[in-house]
């Protein structure tokens, strides 16, 4: 069974207005929705997309299709499916899951296509980011019950691109610790991103911190919900993703570069995180990027 919780489509005359309109043209919101899918349901509407979508899941896991990609998603992860596409998600078969969804288009969206598609997990921040972006949804389900005259609109995709910024550059927010009471935290982060190209233990970690290992894991816990090492082994992933994106280095170069010292292993480790393998995900990337050619 699939529920739509809370939606709101935006008349397509308001769209057609927007499309025209300097301020909302570039990114504008066209629909958003929070589903509940209950276990082992298959949920796809079968039809080629006509706009972008971004699909967060809040609760449960499922497998989602892409293309001709079958992917593993959980909570805390999101994908956005570009416009062309048709897409499917098998929900598991023990909980229900939770999921909200935007669909969206605009001038410039193309610019942002290559960080589409992939399943990508939202490493918390401690300022909690995860919270800000439910305030957000929250927000854009409570102006556009309120109706779309000419101050509202414009202010609800403002919003909109406030929420898809926090998900596209989720990995860029370190700069948000820079209010965060605790600097040793702040200081362990940035010397595991500074040293990506090494294979940190957890008492170098911690002593840049100043803490002693077994504190160090419990307070880097409690204010990021992982472990130093996990949160450390998904900052190399990370990076590994930005090099096969942008770069033409071969995955054993890739792994070398962020001190793996078996490409199996780095290879094992990013299907785990990704959902997919390096292989698979630079060819998704090439792929899609053939896909945006040829509509262009």
């Amino acid at each position: 069974m699939i529920i739509k919780k809370r939606f709101v489509r935006v008349p397509s005359y308001v769209i057609e207005e927007q499309q025209v309109n300097p301020l909302t043209k570039d990114l504008y919101l066209c629909e958003v929705t929070e589903f509940l899918i209950t276990r082992n349901t298959l949920w796809s509407d079968n039809v080629i997309l006509d706009n972008h979508l971004l699909i967060f899941c809040t609760k449960g896991s499922g497998i989602i299709q892409i293309a001709n990609d079958l992917v593993p998603f959980s909570q805390n992860q999101y994908c956005i499916i570009p416009k062309g596409f048709i897409f499917k998600i098998q929900t598991n078969d023990t909980d229900p899951s939770i999921f909200l969804t935007c669909k969206f288009n605009g001038e410039k969206t193309r610019i942002m296509e290559k960080e589409f598609t992939v399943v990508r997990d939202l490493i918390p921040s401690i300022n909690n980011m995860v919270a800000n972006r439910m305030m957000l949804f929250d927000e854009l389900f409570i102006n556009l019950t309120k109706g779309f005259y000419n101050a509202n609109y414009p202010y609800v995709n403002l919003c909109f691109g406030h929420l898809l910024a926090t998900f596209l550059y989720a990995s860029r927010t370190s700069d948000d610790l820079l209010e965060e009471q605790n600097p040793r935290i702040k200081r362990a982060i940035h010397f595991m991103e500074q040293n990506l190209d090494k294979k940190l233990t957890l008492e170098q970690i911690a002593e840049e911190a100043g803490y002693s290992a077994s504190y160090f894991i419990a307070i880097f816990s409690k204010k990021t919900n992982y472990s130093p090492l996990s949160y450390y082994s998904h900052l190399k992933i990370d990076k590994a993703c930005e090099y096969l994106d942008f770069s033409k280095l071969k995955i054993k170069e890739i792994s070398y570069l962020l001190a793996y010292t078996d490409p199996y292993y780095f290879s094992k480790d990013f299907q785990k995180k990704m959902g997919l393998s390096p292989r698979n995900y630079r060819k998704r990337v090439i792929i899609n990027n053939q896909q945006i050619i040829q509509r262009d």
